[in-house]
């Protein structure tokens, strides 16, 4: 597989990182010539895998672009993988190496620390009219703008009909009927294995993206990170019961051996390998699937009970500005040429991912139908609480620690719940 999505942040202590651009200091990324022209730092994150397809070249069109129609601004941009990008970004912030943008990971600590311009400071309003809402207001601290989605996506059930077929289950033409609950998914799930299905049903709880593949059960089930309210409800009864299902299905042999090491990349790769029966999925599969030549089902996430109303998964990777440098006009600059429509669908359609701004929405539907699915979705998808200045903490916590809770769901939630709080404190 060669294409990634990147939805949340690791913010830990690393190795430092020295900036490269020309007479940055601690005070910002970006330096200023004696020639009037100024030079912000990018840093970027990578939306290639295992090498192909990476983000450099997106980002040096959109630079050389910007350059032509910008010659006193410079962009000097730095894109670093995906597993590596938030423990770097981290490093650079705690030696006061700041970066003038930073495109990738979540936003919610730096603004916290007063440390990032809001939106309106660094995008005309036109631009941010032409955001998607729901996106939008996903970049919302405290009444005010600080993360700015630049790239998004939506998710769905996915299954292999040939194996769907294989296992004698029904079929409505050339599309596998599929699971509307749990149950659903658990006679499914047994009716594959009995037909000698490797993975009946993918369960990606591996660090890669567990946190994600958690949130999309709990939803489903009535639960979630937080409540209502806002509060942290990570070990709520829904929540539990989720887990004790999962690990049900573990202990069946319905799903991996052992989830809780599984990464959604390689998952995904068996999956178009035809390897596994069915599993959440997402756009990204989409060029895979088409060159495996599998035949498919997308359907609504499956629900704990019958007669409740599926949830989706919203994931937005965010684009801000940090102060120190002072290129608030620059960066502005930068940011408004990055979201015409023409760089905004030249990004989604070359890594399957989903628009933020509603005229690329328009164009993308046209050139790419089969994402209309996930685009008629996202209005309505939930996120993880990205705006909680705690979630970077919590996140990078649920990534090790929610395998374990197939096999005791009470101690870790409440584990991950104590951490929650005492984080947000």
């Amino acid at each position: 597989m060669n294409r990634r999505l990147l939805n949340a942040s690791v913010l830990a202590a690393g190795a430092a990182l020295a900036l490269t651009a020309c007479g940055s200091d601690s005070s910002g990324g970006g330096s200023a010539s004696g020639d009037g022209v100024t030079t912000i730092k990018l840093v970027a994150a990578d939306y290639g895998s295992n090498g192909q397809n990476p983000s450099q070249a997106y980002w040096d069109g959109v630079i050389g672009a910007f350059e032509q129609a910008n010659p006193k601004i410079k962009v000097d941009v730095q894109v670093i993988n995906w597993n590596d990008i938030s423990t770097k970004l981290s490093t650079m912030v705690q030696n006061k190496q700041y970066p003038d943008v930073v495109e990738g990971p979540g936003y919610a600590s730096f603004a916290q620390s007063g440390l990032l311009y809001t939106a309106d400071q660094v995008l005309d309003p036109a631009v941010q009219a032409n955001l998607i809402p729901s996106l939008a207001k996903a970049g919302d601290q405290g009444g005010a703008a600080y993360g700015i989605p630049f790239v998004s996506s939506s998710r769905a059930f996915l299954i292999n009909n040939a194996l769907w077929q294989k296992a004698k289950l029904p079929m409505n033409g050339n599309q596998a009927v599929a699971p509307k609950t749990w149950a659903d998914v658990e006679s499914d799930a047994k009716a594959l294995k009995a037909a000698g299905v490797e993975v009946p049903l993918g369960l990606p709880l591996g660090s890669e993206e567990a946190q994600a593949e958690s949130f999309m059960w709990e939803m489903n089930n009535g639960g979630g990170y937080v409540d209502a309210s806002g509060k942290w409800a990570i070990n709520s009864p829904a929540n539990i019961a989720t887990f004790k299902q999962l690990g049900t299905w573990v202990n069946e042999g319905l799903t991996e051996k052992d989830p809780g090491s599984v990464k959604r990349t390689d998952l995904y790769a068996d999956f178009a390998s035809g390897k596994v029966g069915m599993l959440n999925g997402m756009p990204i599969q989409l060029q895979d699937v088409q060159k495996s030549n599998l035949d498919v089902t997308w359907a609504p996430l499956p629900t704990a009970q019958t007669g409740q109303t599926p949830q989706t998964l919203g994931v937005g990777d965010w684009i801000y500005g940090f102060k120190a440098g002072g290129h608030a006009s620059q960066v502005k600059a930068f940011l408004d040429f990055a979201f015409q429509k023409q760089w905004q669908v030249k990004f989604d359609e070359e890594y399957d991912l989903l628009p933020v701004t509603q005229d690329a929405v328009t164009q993308v539907s046209k050139d790419v139908p089969a994402l209309v699915p996930f685009l008629k979705a996202l209005p309505a998808a939930r996120f993880v609480p990205v705006s909680n200045p705690a979630w970077d903490t919590v996140n990078a916590q649920v990534k090790v620690q929610i395998g374990g809770a197939l096999k005791d769901p009470q101690g870790v939630l409440t584990t991950l719940q104590t951490a929650a709080t005492q984080a947000g404190q």
